[in-house]
């Protein structure tokens, strides 16, 4: 069975978003709890991305882009350009400030962004760890090729591969291109599975979906490319309890997340070096 989750248009510092996760009908597919699809967009000289210092805590952030490119900053002291392909993996455990901007070369110019940025909930166990970052290049993440189908494993394990990258509980993410009339099989049956159609129209169990449609599978099937298509798919162990996420912090325990916003409110949280002049406020203040 497959279930269409339509997402919603949301402000993010100015750009507009389209945020598919938490939503109403389903919260998480599996660690994934937050999801937004960034662009695409196309801004003329001096317009684009300025998401000001904020702060997280209980989560790790994904961040891939698909076009353009993004500058990610930290205060664990990272300053690194995100390029289409690559991945940024931010572990914020026990607390984390960044702020998400392009370079000056990106902004001086007509340019594009597209991009979609996950968060994955931390386990209990792994809720306040030290925060930590890694960045991973495109050449450095499997790659499964068969029959037209191209399919980079982004993060976890699917299709036989497992990703280079960290992560704290069992899941996959997948970027897959595949050619008209080509099928491929959903991944880890056992699993949760969700797909995000990026580009073109896919047909499962005889339905079709098209650009922008995030669809819950809830059984073991194929996925049919109508055109050249690209998804993403989503998935991992499905959780018996769901963390409580409330701005930018997620926890099991409503107090952390109180403790975390007064924090921030009274500037407990490190500053990002290169990048400490303007910060976000809590919504509302």
């Amino acid at each position: 069975m497959a279930i269409l989750l339509k997402g919603k248009q949301t402000d993010l510092d100015g750009f507009s978003v389209n945020r598919i996760l938490p939503h109403p009908k389903k919260r998480m597919v599996g660690p994934f709890i937050f999801l937004d699809h960034m662009g695409p967009a196309i801004f003329e000289p001096g317009d684009g991305i300025d998401v000001r210092p904020h702060p997280h805590v209980g989560l790790a952030t994904i961040t891939y882009m698909l076009e353009g490119s993004l500058l990610h900053r930290d205060s664990l002291g990272n300053n690194i350009e995100i390029l289409p392909g690559d991945v940024n993996w931010m572990t914020t455990g026990r607390g984390i400030v960044h702020s998400e901007r392009e370079t000056f070369e990106v902004k001086s110019q007509r340019h594009v962004l597209n991009g979609m940025q996950a968060w994955l909930a931390l386990p209990k166990e792994s809720a306040e760890i030290q925060p930590s970052f890694s960045h991973t290049k495109r050449c450095q993440l499997p790659h499964h090729i068969f029959d037209s189908v191209q399919a980079r494993l982004i993060a976890g394990d699917a299709y036989g591969m497992t990703s280079p990258i960290k992560s704290y509980s069992p899941m996959f993410y997948l970027d897959v291109i595949a050619k008209q009339g080509k099928r491929f099989e959903r991944p880890n049956s056992h699993q949760e599975c969700a797909v995000y159609v990026v580009e073109g129209t896919i047909q499962i169990e005889g339905e079709s979906f098209t650009h922008g449609d995030f669809v819950l599978l809830e059984t073991e099937t194929s996925i049919l490319s109508v055109t050249n298509s690209r998804c993403l798919l989503y998935g991992g162990d499905a959780w018996p309890t769901i963390p409580y996420i409330d701005w930018n912090f997620v926890s099991f325990d409503k107090s952390r997340i109180e403790k975390a916003k007064q924090d921030w409110r009274e500037r407990r949280f490190p500053n990002v070096p290169g990048d400490d002049a303007e910060f976000t406020p809590l919504p509302g203040e």
